[in-house]
């Protein structure tokens, strides 16, 4: 496979060049502008009620100028009561003037306060309160899973993932769209806009302290810079990455990539068993979907297996894990089941079942 030069490269870095940025999910709220407008809007509401109570009842006023209160008049007092100035040159004389004071003007007084301190405060806030909720989001992560990529192959691994069980509080999305990373957001991840290629970027995703490390870029070459950058900041995380073309699979493990898979080839293999046998690709279409039917789990071997052979439990094995090897379940060389070897076996799916999300690379022979 071919990589771009350096220029290439930072041609493309700065045609999606977004300054990057954490995202976390929050409830669905309103813009600031928006919000902004709609406080205004009512104040001016509160404003001209108020305006309209005093011109009703102007002959309950006096003008110290000595003319009658007219719109305008019954306006600039308004203005300067519910803003507290309170110039005192157009005062209510009569009883229901001074009534209508108490009972209506001055709540209506205490309300515009509200609006606009309100809204002042919580523009003046809103800084901080976001920075106090990354920092706390930053120091409680730990063992995360981080998706590079939320296009197609991204949302479809990251919602296999949490079928599983593993919680969406514990996903990071990674992606140059400030909409992808918005869809992802408005799901309940946390994301982060920018380009996953460098390692600050990647930093901010907390990627060092990831457990695991999921690449579905829509670009080859992006997957293995990517991988590159990923494998440089955390040594133990486990990395899978997805590619188009698989002549670029082992590039990509030479990258660092625990585990590759080529997805043209794959939705190939599956279109092609969906045309001799629809039933076995149906099955297959169940296994790969995680939470539904039929599921392929990893779990480890319980003390009432141990010294049973493969085919003598309960689940239908269909490999088991030993070592850093991955023997099929007519393999000889199992033998007998041991207590530090891993099941991967089919089970139906129920309320209970799930599958563990850490489970560490499965090497082949």
């Amino acid at each position: 496979m071919k990589l771009p030069g350096h220029d290439a490269i930072a041609r493309q870095a700065d045609e999606h060049l977004v300054t990057h940025r954490v995202k976390l999910p929050r409830k669905v709220v309103e813009r600031p502008i928006r919000q902004v407008v709609k406080r205004l809007a009512m104040a001016l509401l509160v404003l001209a009620a108020t305006a309209f109570i005093v011109w009703v009842d102007r002959d309950g006023y006096h003008d110290n100028a000595g003319d009658g209160v007219d719109f305008l008049d019954s306006l600039y007092y308004a203005t300067v009561t519910l803003s507290t100035t309170g110039y005192g040159d157009i005062t209510p004389v009569s009883d229901a003037a001074r009534l209508t004071n108490i009972f209506v003007i001055t709540p209506l007084r205490v309300l515009f306060l509200i609006i606009l301190v309100g809204t002042t405060l919580e523009v003046l806030t809103e800084r901080t309160r976001d920075e106090w909720r990354l920092n706390r989001w930053r120091a409680a992560l730990r063992d995360h899973t981080v998706v590079v990529g939320f296009g197609t192959k991204g949302r479809s691994a990251v919602q296999t993932v949490c079928a599983t069980g593993l919680k969406k509080e514990q996903v990071v999305v990674v992606d140059p769209s400030a909409k992808s990373v918005d869809a992802a957001t408005a799901e309940g991840y946390a994301g982060v806009v920018g380009d996953a290629t460098r390692s600050d970027v990647l930093m901010r995703a907390e990627v060092h302290k990831a457990r695991q490390i999921i690449i579905a870029t829509q670009r080859d070459d992006t997957a293995v810079l990517v991988t590159l950058t990923a494998r440089q900041l955390n040594r133990q995380a486990k990395i899978v990455a997805a590619v188009r073309e698989e002549e670029n699979a082992p590039l990509l493990k030479q990258s660092g990539a625990d585990a590759v898979i080529t997805s043209a080839s794959a939705a190939g293999r599956l279109l092609g068993l969906s045309v001799l046998s629809p039933s076995a690709g149906m099955v297959m279409e169940d296994l790969i979907q995680q939470g539904s039917g039929l599921d392929i789990v990893e779990r480890p071997v319980v003390k009432a297996e141990v010294g049973k052979g493969a085919r003598e439990t309960d689940d239908l094995v269909v490999s088991v894990v030993r070592g850093h090897r991955v023997l099929g379940y007519d393999d000889p060389a199992i033998g007998k089941l041991q207590l530090t070897d891993r099941l991967i076996t089919i089970v139906r799916v129920t309320r209970g079942t799930q599958s563990a999300p850490h489970n560490r690379p499965l090497p082949q022979d």
